[in-house]
């Protein structure tokens, strides 16, 4: 799935001259926890996010603080070093920026501007959506060192059985070579399959059958 599919278009921005007051605003008013920063040709130029604000907003303990503190401009506390995303970046992919670089948004520019953004919600509800972990089914985990012939195999099986693949995962398994086949299948009892794959020679790892021992 690309980021275009997922990234939010009507993005709330500001601008290095808006007050950390009017961070403060709008992240009440839209319910988001980051504002990227844009100059006058629309190209980010930084990020504030609600940790930056609640560093620089005066504790209600401190007895000298100021509320002056509120109406600095917010290229004070913004993030300048900026990572951004391409619409047609897959978010999979991005995953891993969001991972490596230890951010909470990924502002999506083309042609030099903002066009959207992407969070780590909607990294979660995209990865939601391509397991197919909210609707009804059952998850099979199977062991194999050739996935294309156990792709094969195993979709086959399900086939015949008429019960409907919701999506396929691979996992690297403990060895080398070894890897992990996660089928998302649209049946609430998966035995008589289970059994079908099994008698390929498939080693099935989730249902495992201590399970009921258990």
């Amino acid at each position: 799935m690309i980021v275009e599919k997922i990234m939010k278009r009507d993005v709330v921005t500001l601008s290095r001259t808006d007050t950390i007051e009017e961070a403060i605003k709008r992240m009440r008013t839209f319910r988001i926890k980051h504002l990227p920063v844009v100059n006058e040709r629309g190209t980010v130029i930084g990020v504030v996010t609600d940790r930056d604000v609640k560093t620089a907003t005066p504790s209600i303990f401190a007895q000298n603080s100021s509320a002056d503190a509120l109406h600095k401009p917010v290229e004070l506390i913004m993030s300048k070093e900026v990572v951004t995303g391409h619409p047609l970046d897959f978010a999979e992919e991005i995953s891993a920026v969001f991972f490596e670089h230890e951010i909470g948004c990924l502002p999506i520019v083309k042609n030099g501007k903002l066009v959207g953004i992407v969070t780590k919600s909607d990294l979660l509800h995209t990865f939601v959506r391509l397991t197919g972990a909210h609707f009804p089914g059952s998850q099979i985990e199977i062991k194999t060192d050739d996935i294309a012939k156990s792709l094969a195999d195993i979709s086959m099986i399900f086939s015949r059985r008429q019960i409907g693949i919701s999506s396929v995962l691979v996992y690297p398994g403990e060895e080398e070579n070894e890897k992990i086949l996660v089928f998302r299948v649209q049946t609430m009892n998966p035995e008589a399959s289970i059994k079908d794959v099994k008698s390929k020679g498939y080693q099935v790892l989730w249902p495992a059958e201590q399970r009921d021992l258990l």
